[in-house]
C-alpha cells in the first residue's frame, strides 16, 4: 500500500476540503465547522479506504496505519504545544469513528488515550485538578478494556457499583480524587485479569491499538444489522478521527452535551439540548445518567448557552438542514465535536420542511425531494382515546403511542413479536446493541437516560415511541413500575404525548397534520 497522509482538521496543514466519502461525515463536517470559525478541537483523520485493509490484517495496511498516525500526532503535537504521553505538558487523544453516513452510536470511541502513570502526574501539574486526571484515566482504561481487549463492561460496572456503595455517594459524578485513584487501581486489576496482560503504558501503543480497534468496530453485529435495516451496505467502511482531549470532566464551569438546532421529535423551532455538568460526552449518549434540559445550561451558564444556540443556527443555515451537534465545555469554552442532520420523527421531518421553505432555508423541490422517501400517512400524531390511571411518568425522547406485551430484552422481544403481539421493550438503560429489539418494539421505555442518547435517536429515526428515565421503573429482584411488580407478556401503555405510563391496552386514534399536508401538496402542483 502506497504511503497514505493524516488529513488535518483545525491546524495550518487542514486547508483541504474533505468530503465524507474518504474522511467520513463526522470528520468531513468537523472540517466545515472550523472552516466557519467554530472552536474545534485540532485532529487528524485516516481515511474509509484503510478500513477494510487493516480489517483484513494486511501488513502493508498495518504498516501504513502506524506511520499516518506518528505523522498525524506530530502535527496534533504542533498545533496544541504539547506532547503526547510528556509528564509535563501531556496531549490527550479521542480516537472515533465515522462513516459515509452516519450510524449514531453504532461504532467505537476510546478516549484519552495517551494517559500513563507519567502523563498522569502532567494532567495534575498542568491543571491543578486530580480529580480530573483520576477520572480520565479510570475511563481510558474502561475504554480501552472494553473496545480493544474485549473485557466485559459489567466487570468495570460491578468495581465502580461497589465504590459508589463503599463511598455512599449518589453516583460517580460524587467520588472525590482518592476514591478514583482507588477505581483506577481496580480498573488496572480487572484489566489484568480479564486480559491475563497489563494495561498498555506506551502512549503510540494505546493509539496504535485504539485505532485498529475502531476500524474492527465497522464489523461488530450491531453495526452490521444498523446497516442491514438502513440500507448502508455499500459503504466502503469507517474513518478514524484521532482528536485532541478537552475535558467537559473538569469541574465547575465544564461539561459535556448533545444539542439539536430544532425539536428532532416535532419539528418545533428553537434549541433542543441535553447536558451533564462534569461529564465526557460518552455519559451523555449513553444514557446511563439523567442529563440536564437547555434551560438548565442557560441559567448556569448563560454565555455559553447564548454562544451554542447562536452556533447552531449558524450550523443550520451552513447545511441547510435541522442539525444534531455534539459539544463540550471545557472551564466556560464551548468546543463543538461533531455535527450531522439530525435524525428525526416523520412529523419533525414534515414541520421542519415547511417552515425551511417559508424561512428560505430551502426551495420547495430540495423539500419535496427530502420527503420523497416520507411515508406521510405516518406524520400524525398518535394518542390515546380516554384516560387510564398513571403509574408512572417519564421524559419523551421520541413522541407517539404504544401498547404491547412486555418484554425485558432484545432477544425476547423478537421471539414475542413473532408470535404476533405488538411489543413494549422495558430496560433500565438502553445501548445501541438494543438496535434489533428496537426495530421488532412498538415503543421503549427505561428507568434512566436521556432525551439525545444514542438509544433515543435510533428509537426516534424509526418512528418508535421512546419514553427515559423513568423513575417509578426499578429493577431489582423483581422489576416494579409505580409501585406494582411488572411481569414479561403484562400489557403496557406508552403515552409519548404526556409522557406517562399505564397497564393494560388502550384504543389509540391519530390526529393528521392537515395544514402542512396541504402546503407539501400545494408544492406539488406548482413544481
Amino acid at each position: 500500500m502506497s504511503r497514505l497522509k493524516p488529513l488535518f482538521i483545525g491546524t495550518p496543514e487542514g486547508r483541504t476540503e474533505l468530503t465524507a466519502e474518504i474522511a467520513g461525515a463526522k470528520a468531513a463536517q468537523l472540517w466545515h465547522m472550523s472552516r466557519l470559525g467554530l472552536d474545534v478541537p485540532p485532529a487528524f483523520v485516516l481515511p474509509t479506504t484503510l478500513c477494510s485493509a487493516v480489517n483484513s490484517g494486511d501488513p502493508s495496511a498495518l504498516d501504513t496505519l502506524d506511520a499516518a498516525l506518528a505523522e498525524g500526532i506530530a502535527g496534533l503535537e504542533a498545533a496544541t504545544g504539547r506532547r503526547f504521553g510528556d509528564s509535563r505538558t501531556p496531549l490527550l487523544v479521542s480516537v472515533r469513528s465515522g462513516a459515509a453516513k452516519s450510524m449514531p452510536g453504532m461504532l467505537e470511541t476510546v478516549l484519552d488515550v495517551g494517559l500513563n502513570p507519567a502523563s498522569l502526574r502532567g494532567i495534575i501539574a498542568m491543571t491543578g485538578n486530580p480529580r480530573l486526571a483520576f477520572d480520565s484515566y479510570r475511563r481510558l482504561i474502561q475504554l480501552y478494556g472494553e473496545v480493544v481487549a474485549g473485557v466485559p463492561a459489567a466487570a468495570f460496572e460491578e468495581r465502580l457499583i461497589a465504590l459508589i456503595g463503599a463511598e455512599d455517594a449518589e453516583g460517580e459524578a460524587e467520588l472525590d480524587p482518592e476514591a478514583l485513584e482507588r477505581l483506577v487501581h481496580d480498573y488496572l486489576a480487572v484489566f489484568q485479569r480479564n486480559t491475563e496482560s497489563a494495561m498498555p503504558t506506551d502512549p503510540m501503543d494505546q493509539l496504535r491499538a485504539a485505532a485498529r480497534a475502531v476500524f474492527r468496530s465497522w464489523d461488530g453485529d450491531k453495526a452490521r444489522e444498523y446497516r442491514r435495516l438502513n440500507g448502508l451496505e455499500g459503504l466502503a467502511g469507517t474513518a478514524v478521527t484521532v482528536q485532541a482531549m478537552v475535558f467537559g470532566n473538569a469541574g465547575g464551569a465544564s461539561g459535556a452535551g448533545v444539542a439539536f438546532s430544532r425539536d428532532p421529535a416535532t419539528g418545533g423551532k428553537g434549541l433542543y439540548a441535553d447536558f451533564l455538568f462534569d461529564a465526557q460526552g460518552e455519559d451523555v449518549v449513553s444514557g446511563r445518567r439523567a442529563p440536564s434540559d437547555v434551560a438548565m445550561l442557560a441559567r448556569r451558564l448563560p454565555i455559553q448557552a447564548a454562544a451554542l444556540a447562536e452556533g447552531a443556527a449558524m450550523l443550520e443555515k451552513a447545511f441547510a438542514d435541522m442539525q444534531d451537534i455534539e459539544f463540550t465545555v471545557e472551564n466556560g469554552r464551548l468546543w463543538f465535536l461533531q455535527t450531522r442532520s439530525a435524525k428525526r420523527t416523520p412529523r419533525a421531518a414534515l414541520r421542519f420542511a415547511v417552515d425551511a421553505v417559508a424561512e428560505g432555508l430551502i426551495d420547495e423541490a430540495t423539500a419535496l425531494a427530502r420527503l420523497a422517501g416520507l411515508d406521510l400517512a405516518a406524520t400524525g400524531i398518535s394518542r390515546f382515546a380516554g384516560d387510564a390511571p398513571v403509574l408512572a411518568t417519564a421524559t419523551v425522547a421520541s413522541p407517539g403511542v404504544a401498547c404491547g406485551r412486555v418484554a425485558f430484552d432484545s432477544g425476547r422481544a423478537g421471539e414475542m413479536a413473532a408470535s404476533g403481539d405488538p411489543v413494549v421493550l422495558v430496560r433500565h438503560d438502553t445501548s445501541t446493541e438494543d438496535v434489533a429489539g428496537f426495530a421488532v418494539s412498538a415503543g421503549i421505555l427505561t428507568a434512566v437516560g436521556g432525551r439525545t442518547a444514542h438509544a433515543a435517536v435510533v428509537a426516534r429515526q424509526m418512528g418508535k415511541p421512546c419514553l427515559v428515565g423513568c423513575a417509578g421503573l426499578v429493577f431489582g429482584d423483581e422489576v416494579r413500575l409505580g409501585g406494582d411488580v411488572l411481569r414479561e407478556g403484562d400489557w403496557l401503555c406508552l403515552d409519548g404525548q404526556g409522557g406517562t405510563v399505564s397497564l393494560g391496552r388502550r384504543d389509540i386514534v391519530v390526529d393528521r397534520p392537515e395544514e402542512d399536508l396541504r402546503v407539501v401538496e400545494s408544492w406539488r402542483k406548482s413544481v
